[in-house]
Formats: C-alpha cells, sequence, structure tokens
C-alpha cells in the first residue's frame, strides 16, 4: 500500500483530482437537447394542469391545437426552440430566460386577463408555465452566471447585491413600462382594438387607463414583473460585465491616426463592454417581446388580425428599448 498512500500524497500536493473522482460532463450539443425535450415537455404538462384546474377557461379565448395549420405550429414550436437555443449558447441561465419569459410571455398575459375576461389566476398561471417551462432546464443543466449568483470577484460586485439598487432599478424600469403602457392606452390602442381584435370582451381598461395604473392593481403587479424580469436580463450582467483589451482600444482611439474601417467601427460599436451587453441585451428584449407578442396574438388567440397584433406588440417593443436606455444611463452613472 505504500505506492497508493505516495500517489494519493502526491495528488493532494498538485491538486490533482483522481479520475474516478472527476464529475461526469456531458457535451454541450447533448445538454442543450435535454433542455429543449425538458423545456417542450412542461410546457405541454404545464398547459395542461392549467387547462385541468381552470375547467377549461383559456379554451375560450385560445384557438384549439387542432386548427393550428402546419405553418402556424412550425412557426411556434421553431421560435421557442430559437429562443432556447439563444439562451444556450448565448450564455445565459435560468434567471435570464426567466425574465426574457416574462417579458416575452407578460403581454399576452396582460391581454387576456384585462380585455378578455379571462380571470387573473389563470392569466398568471399561463405566465408561469412559459417561465418555469424554461427556467428549470437551465437551473438543472447550467450553472449560475457570475452575475446572478453574485461570485466573489465579479466587477461591481457591491452594486448586485446592494438592496436599495436592486428595488429602484426593479421601480425604474417598472415605471417605463407603466408609462408607456398608459400612454398606448390614450391614444391608440383602444381603436386598434375594437378593429383588429374581433373576439376581445372589454376595451374599457385601456379607455379609462390611469398613469401608474392606480386603478388596476393588477396591471401594477404586472408591471412591476416586467421592472424585475428587466433588471436581471439587462441591468445586472451589463454592470458586472468584465472590461476587454477593446475597452482600452476604445478609450486610445484618435480620429486623426485611424484609417476609415477603424473609424467606422468606433462609430457603429464603439463602446464599453457594460454598454455593449446592455444594448445586446436590450435588443434581445425587444426582439422576443415583439415576435412573442405578435405570434400568441396570431396563432393562440381567435379573430386577431395580424396587422392589429402588429401594433400591440409594437407598445411592448418600445417599452423594452426605453427600459434598455434607462437601465444603461442608470449603469453609466
Amino acid at each position: 500500500m505504500p505506492a497508493v498512500e505516495a500517489a494519493v500524497e502526491v495528488a493532494q500536493t498538485h491538486k490533482v483530482v483522481p479520475a474516478h473522482l472527476k464529475r461526469a460532463r456531458l457535451p454541450g450539443a447533448v445538454r442543450f437537447a435535454l433542455v429543449a425535450i425538458l423545456s417542450f415537455y412542461l410546457e405541454s404538462l404545464g398547459r395542461s394542469l392549467v387547462a385541468e384546474y381552470t375547467h377549461g377557461e383559456l379554451a375560450k379565448v385560445v384557438r384549439p391545437a387542432s386548427s393550428l395549420t402546419q405553418t402556424e405550429a412550425l412557426a411556434l414550436a421553431g421560435w421557442k426552440l430559437f429562443g432556447l437555443a439563444l439562451g444556450w449558447y448565448g450564455n445565459y441561465d435560468g434567471f435570464d430566460l426567466a425574465a426574457l419569459a416574462v417579458l416575452s410571455h407578460g403581454p399576452t398575459a396582460y391581454l387576456i386577463s384585462t380585455y378578455y375576461g379571462i380571470r387573473a389566476s389563470t392569466a398568471g398561471a399561463y405566465l408561469a408555465v412559459g417561465v418555469v417551462s424554461t427556467f428549470v432546464p437551465f437551473l438543472l443543466l447550467r450553472q449560475l452566471s457570475g452575475a446572478h449568483s453574485a461570485a466573489p470577484g465579479i466587477p461591481n460586485r457591491d452594486i448586485v447585491v446592494d438592496r436599495q439598487i436592486q428595488v429602484l432599478t426593479s421601480l425604474l424600469s417598472a415605471l417605463v413600462y407603466s408609462v408607456t403602457l398608459f400612454l398606448a392606452c390614450r391614444t391608440f390602442l383602444p381603436t386598434n382594438f375594437v378593429l383588429y381584435f374581433e373576439g376581445i370582451r372589454t376595451i374599457e381598461p385601456a379607455q379609462d387607463a390611469q398613469l401608474f395604473s392606480f386603478n388596476r392593481p393588477l396591471t401594477q403587479i404586472l408591471c412591476l414583473l416586467f421592472g424585475v424580469a428587466a433588471r436581471t436580463l439587462i441591468f445586472t450582467p451589463s454592470v458586472t460585465a468584465s472590461p476587454t483589451i477593446r475597452d482600452q482600444e476604445v478609450a486610445e482611439f484618435d480620429p486623426a491616426t485611424a484609417n476609415l474601417g477603424q473609424t467606422i467601427y468606433w462609430n457603429l460599436w464603439g463602446y464599453t463592454t457594460p454598454t455593449k451587453v446592455s444594448v445586446k441585451r436590450t435588443a434581445v428584449a425587444m426582439l422576443f417581446a415583439g415576435v412573442d407578442t405578435y405570434l400568441q396574438a396570431t396563432t393562440v388567440l381567435s379573430g386577431v388580425d395580424s396587422y392589429g397584433a402588429a401594433v400591440y406588440a409594437s407598445v411592448w417593443v418600445l417599452a423594452a428599448a426605453i427600459t434598455g436606455l434607462a437601465l444603461r444611463y442608470v449603469g453609466s452613472v
């Protein structure tokens, strides 16, 4: 046994992990396939449970799956798969995907609960299924990022663990969503609903909208959820982004000595790493808020015209864009 003891001593000295103790790790492509399968399964299971425990309440406003054309079904499945792939290969974690699900599925939950007469609990369950079906697979198969786990050593860790900053940035984002929605409701949304949403039950909430939604507590709660989600997806990862060599190049850029290509690059993308992260994630939030809302309205809900769906989706795209700009400004102060 002396040889074994010597081997153990050497391993401990040089921090060598014995082969039989090494943690098995599946290839990235296999883990992504598992994420996709689990996500689709959880969503299907969740929708079935919601239908059962709400006695088919959503069936009053949602088209039956059998009525979807092959193109529509493929569009919905392909879009979900694209979102999972973007999250996986874009190095997003479970909190990122959960936040993105809130920002993309929230507009539909607001629509059916406020204007289609669906109970808030049912709409909330619909939203929860979308969040859980993306959060759980990533939580199981990918560890949290340093930004969301507040790992020691990340840049600006004191900012992301500060409760006051977390609350204020969430409230700022919620305020942007609330004001954007209020302005849309008091201008063009009522007309858009009447002309292009055939199955809508009422437009009174849009006509009677108040600033900050004081007369609609559920809308306030949803805006707060949007605020927390935007902070999670955009603000936290951007303020903890590590500087790169590009940041030094941007700081040292001299237009007098730069060539044409360098000048064009600097004008188009000459930002610091935190700003680039913020811009990219804001663009992702805008993309998913717009496309998901449009697809849900045109393929899932009954009687919605494509133009009306696009107009409604544009409200949430604009809200995501303004929120991203506001959070980047706060992060740069």
